[in-house]
């Protein structure tokens, strides 16, 4: 029996069949069409539009969770559908690799190994998240980024954990579409290793452009080294929690210490 349901005939090696491979080409091509790849044609159009204007970038704001009504109760159901939106992406990424036979385990979404994942996550997070930060200070300091807002979201009893669930929905979302989900697909077109890996950060770095280019080269720096980490230990989990991580750490602290702290727009 082919497919997901037959037990122990999942796997991510190179297929041969040509029918085959033109539906897994199309597969991705509606897949980025309706999640990550369309949202970096939108990203383009947002930095074309900003650099078109007369302020220049570091005098424009661009807000990662903002208000999207006026009545509180209706903000907060907006809110959730975001969230939920993201992680049903991820979703419909896990559900075709189970069809097309590749166990949710074989790109570790397992949890067989919740110590490595966690100590593989902070340090992950710790590895990215200080430089990242001293990147995107140096790139709104030289005109090259738009000052991102990690939330202008209004004081309610609702807004951290909503910043969480944002946090855990992007996490979930861009690594399971952007490595478990493409690299595996890749992987089966007999695509390389490196090849796959720069393809996916530069998507990973296209669909932040919105943020200017800072954002751009700070994602596709965070795409190569969370797509070799994978390669190499086949953990899915730890990207997904060091992703977690830092936008928890950027949502909530960005909301808490803005006005207090003078170096933050």
């Amino acid at each position: 029996m082919r497919g997901w349901l037959a037990p122990g005939r999942a796997s991510t090696a190179p297929i041969e069949d040509p029918a085959e491979r033109r539906l897994i080409g199309t597969e991705l091509l509606v897949v980025f069409s309706v999640t990550l790849g369309l949202s970096a044609l939108r990203s383009l159009l947002s930095l074309l539009d900003a650099l078109v204007r007369p302020e220049p970038l570091q005098d424009q704001q661009v807000a990662l969770n903002a208000p999207q009504a006026q009545a509180d109760l209706i903000d907060l159901a907006f809110q959730l559908t975001r969230v939920l939106q993201l992680v049903a992406w991820g979703a419909l990424a896990g559900y075709l690799l189970l069809r097309a036979g590749v166990r949710l385990r074989q790109i570790g979404l397992d949890r067989s190994q919740p110590g490595r994942d966690a100590a593989g996550a902070a340090g992950l997070a710790l590895l990215i998240g200080v430089p990242g930060l001293a990147l995107y200070l140096i790139s709104y300091a030289a005109g090259l980024n738009l000052a991102v807002l990690p939330s202008t979201l209004g004081d309610s009893w609702w807004r951290v954990p909503v910043l969480v669930g944002s946090a855990i929905g992007n996490a979930w979302a861009e690594e399971v579409i952007l490595v478990g989900y493409l690299l595996t697909r890749l992987r089966q077109l007999g695509w390389t290793e490196n090849r796959a890996l720069l393809v996916s950060a530069l998507l990973r770095g296209a669909y932040h452009l919105y943020q200017g280019f800072g954002g751009f080269i700070g994602n596709f720096v965070m795409g190569l080294v969370f797509g070799r980490v994978w390669q190499r230990s086949g953990r899915l989990w730890m990207l997904v929690g060091a992703h977690a991580l830092l936008d928890i750490v950027a949502f909530v602290g960005y909301a808490l210490l803005r006005g207090r702290v003078g170096w933050l727009p």
